[in-house]
């Protein structure tokens, strides 16, 4: 497990490289420059906490999550708190003095975390006491998707663990062969039913049976292409939307497809590079790219509706819906609000000045978001009177 940390490090460095190596005789760009923008929306922030966990350069897949008008949320130094999601009134707060690294996920009264050296913790949801702790074959750096009889979480390593949900006993596992070299990320499984939705960094989309893991469908979304590690990276690392009977994914250096649900069968795909990932609203599918433009397309076909790039190459989250807008926030702590019609800005905000590496949550008329040091920030956008 160490010798793969170590690779899944150095490949944020290498995605840099990648990412500026496409023209040796051109000078890199710098990141946009943030302009002026005719603000329809005027944007507060209600209320802030702090989670701690001061190491920036790890990349962890923490990200609040709002469940009944409650704020959850962890930080990489140990602690993992709820709050009231309209006041920021603090209801329970715990130092799990563990590494975490991916979560939280929150379903019923079942809250789970899981760490960098391979342990999934749940607690109370209510109370923040422990229920259970177990240990994984790998490094955790993505939320769980928790169903009544289980808990299933994708680890570094290329395997998918379902865990009972009353004890964290392991129910059945599944692998998928990870690369020498892949991007520091996994992408978070996603429940459909009876089904387990994952993706994986050799650029496969994969379906299993949530009652004993069997393997329903496998398709290969993004093959790999290129002579070196480099350009043959192709990882699923951000979020997978499922609506009906649809599975939409974008993966890096491949392609953004809509999948059957059913069959995995690809029903329409496009050249496309994400490693953040997608969002849906209505009939339009919303994808932050790995230059940070952002692209809207035809949910049923892919057909490509318009693209902004005023905020190009900094760093940008996938993208949430909220309203009217979507949302993305950047590498210096910028949140950004995008008409979801034409992509024009519409609405920004300074929340910190540190790096978003997880998506915004939008849930009850807040937009809430937490930085790369544990800074967790409620937001609310209306527009201008």
């Amino acid at each position: 497990m160490r010798a793969r940390f170590h690779r899944a490090v150095a490949a944020v460095a290498a995605l840099g490289v990648l990412l500026a190596a496409c023209d040796s005789d051109k000078d890199v760009e710098p990141p946009a420059a943030l302009v002026a923008i005719e603000a329809h929306l005027a944007v507060d922030r209600v209320w802030s906490a702090s989670l701690g966990g001061k190491d920036q350069s790890l990349r962890l897949g923490l990200a609040p999550v709002v469940a009944d008008g409650k704020v959850y949320a962890a930080g990489g130094g140990g602690t993992v708190a709820a709050f009231d999601g309209a006041s920021g009134r603090t209801l329970w707060r715990k130092d799990t003095k563990l590494m975490l690294g991916g979560g939280p996920a929150v379903a019923g009264n079942l809250l789970v975390v899981g760490t960098s050296d391979g342990q999934v913790l749940a607690l109370d949801a209510t109370t923040g006491a422990q229920r259970w702790l177990v240990r994984v074959s790998g490094e955790v750096l993505s939320a769980a998707a928790i169903a009544p009889q289980a808990v299933v979480v994708h680890s570094v390593d290329g395997r998918v663990h379902g865990l009972a949900s009353d004890s964290g006993k392991e129910l059945w596992s599944n692998e998928e062969a990870v690369p020498r070299l892949t991007l520091r990320g996994v992408s978070r499984p996603v429940l459909a039913g009876d089904t387990v939705i994952t993706a994986f960094d050799n650029g496969k989309v994969a379906a299993y049976s949530l009652a004993n893991g069997d393997v329903l469908w496998s398709t290969a979304v993004s093959p790999p292409r290129g002579k070196t590690e480099l350009e043959r990276l192709v990882d699923i690392d951000g979020t997978i939307a499922v609506s009906g009977h649809d599975v939409f994914v974008a993966g890096f250096q491949g392609r953004v497809a809509m999948v059957a649900l059913d069959s995995g069968q690809i029903w329409w795909s496009r050249e496309a590079s994400s490693y953040r990932g997608i969002a849906l609203a209505g009939e339009t599918l919303f994808m932050t790219s790995a230059d940070s433009t952002v692209v809207a397309m035809r949910r049923r076909d892919g057909t490509p509706q318009w693209q902004q790039d005023r905020l190009a190459r900094r760093g940008l989250t996938a993208p949430v819906v909220d309203g009217d807008a979507i949302v993305v926030a950047d590498f210096q702590g910028y949140v950004h609000w995008l008409d979801q019609a034409s992509g024009a800005l519409i609405g920004r905000i300074s929340a910190g000045s540190k790096r978003y590496t997880n998506a915004p949550v939008a849930a009850d008329g807040f937009v809430y978001l937490q930085n790369d040091t544990g800074e967790l920030y409620a937001l609310r956008a209306q527009p201008r009177k």
